[in-house]
């Protein structure tokens, strides 16, 4: 059983002006692709697929697509990430299950990984990056996402979508 996330997936130009903004990535960082890349909503771990898609519509009923945007990057402990700004975003996080996680909701997109033991490795990105801002886009769809470890990494993929209400 694979484990479980819904996420707002970036429209194509939004992922180009942040590779753009990138450049060439090096120095010493695990990059994410940016086909990976993506804004977590709430995390269930393993689970069915079925079971937590029906539970997800049920939550995600009626609810309103967002505007969203990537603006500057920040770090966590080994983590390079854009911070993920919308007035809508936390609630939609939550209606999706954010809530019950034991720590509180940070949208984020994730951008590489670095050993926690060295937080420097990701200075020059955060200084790079200070002043990324994307254009606004509306997320008008919820990705439920499987999250499965093969070799070579871990591979995501779509497992259903929801619509947002454009209205």
């Amino acid at each position: 059983m694979p484990a479980l996330f819904s996420a707002l997936l970036p429209p194509g130009d939004v992922v180009d002006a942040v590779a753009g903004a990138l450049g060439d990535p090096a120095g010493g960082l695990a990059w994410e692709p940016p086909e990976r890349w993506h804004v977590t909503l709430a995390y269930y771990g393993r689970d069915d697929a079925g079971t937590r898609g029906a539970w997800l519509a049920d939550r995600l009923a009626g609810r309103r697509a967002v505007d969203v945007r990537l603006e500057k990057a920040a770090t966590f402990p080994g983590v390079l990430w854009l911070t993920v700004a919308g007035s809508e975003l936390t609630p939609l996080a939550h209606a999706a299950g954010a809530g019950a996680e034991a720590r509180p909701y940070r949208a984020h997109l994730t951008l590489a990984r670095f050993p926690r033991e060295e937080p420097g490795l990701a200075e020059r990105w955060t200084s790079r990056l200070a002043g990324f801002t994307s254009r606004n886009w509306q997320a008008t769809r919820v990705a439920l996402m499987t999250s499965e470890r093969e070799p070579g990494g871990t591979r995501y993929r779509v497992a259903r979508e929801f619509e947002l209400d454009r209205a």
